[in-house]
């Protein structure tokens, strides 16, 4: 399967339109309507309905294959460029938003391998960008980051799960304990510890690139719970705790986020894991690994 093609049909799907699409990619709508019909023709089915252009059966089911598909092929190029690529004169880096702070367990791992990244390396380009676990994880599989510190929910003994599309190296950074978040009248923030079995049905915030993903709750209790009564999309920790101690919902977080009322998770025994991300490791990305192990 051309991957032209595919991706071609991924946009249009998305921008439900063939002009849009056409736009985006750079092509002519003519030759996004020749991409299309090769697809088709290929499969042997139509995978697009045009009035409206919106995806036919088959055409779902091939979209659930297509992101993993272009990610397998993006990660496959990035690991081969890194093996021709002279030493790099600039390092990308991206964080979740709670994975520096779980890399500075250390009172300020990061800051100080980036900081001695510039010494050793005079002339280095550093470039941070803060975003999502998708973005973190999916940058560094393209190459588009040297490295990605990511965070997330785990079993004490377990790596995290990112990605079933992509294997990437992983380097355990860091690990904290797990706090449920609540506002300060809740009638539970007095309690020693808590159980996630008995908060199922509380009110949550779903806040899936701070908090643990609520997905990941009703996973492990296997409960059907854990239902979103407020949705935040965003990455600033302090807006998040500013809704909790609102009222608006709780939060499961690691123990270094300042909530203001805070119990222990004591049960199920899980930890919030930080790690690091990377392809093939060359100068100066190998030193701000030694230094953040």
């Amino acid at each position: 399967m051309d991957p032209h093609l595919l991706r071609t049909f991924v946009t249009v799907a998305e921008c439900g339109s063939f002009s849009a699409a056409a736009e985006r990619l750079g092509y002519t709508q003519s030759a996004v309507s020749q991409h299309i019909s090769a697809l088709e023709n290929d499969l042997g089915t139509p995978l697009l309905r045009r009035r409206p252009v919106t995806p036919t059966p088959a055409g779902e089911r091939l979209l659930e294959h297509a992101a993993p598909i272009l990610l397998r092929l993006a990660t496959a190029r990035a690991d081969v460029r890194r093996t021709l690529a002279q030493p790099p004169t600039t390092l990308t880096l991206a964080a979740t938003p709670l994975a520096t702070a779980g890399a500075a367990a250390q009172r300020g791992a990061l800051a100080v391998a980036l900081r001695e990244v510039r010494r050793s390396h005079p002339g280095t380009e550093v470039t941070l960008t803060v975003c999502g676990r998708d973005e973190v994880v999916e940058g560094v599989a393209a190459g588009t980051f040297a490295i990605g510190l990511v965070d997330g929910v785990a079993a004490p003994s377990d790596p995290l799960r990112l990605s079933d599309a992509v294997h990437l190296r992983t380097t355990p950074v860091a690990h904290d304990d797990l706090i449920v978040a609540l506002p300060n009248d809740h009638p539970l923030a007095g309690r020693r510890g808590l159980s996630l079995q008995d908060l199922t049905d509380a009110r949550w915030i779903d806040a899936p690139d701070l908090a643990a993903p609520l997905a990941v709750l009703r996973a492990t209790t296997g409960s059907n719970g854990f239902r979103s009564a407020f949705t935040y999309a965003g990455t600033d920790l302090h807006t998040l705790l500013t809704l909790i101690t609102s009222g608006h919902g709780l939060a499961v977080l690691p123990r270094s986020a300042p909530a203001q009322a805070a119990v222990p998770l004591t049960s199920p025994r899980l930890v919030h894991r930080t790690e690091l991300l990377h392809g093939d490791l060359s100068e100066p990305a190998a030193l701000l690994l030694s230094n953040l192990k």
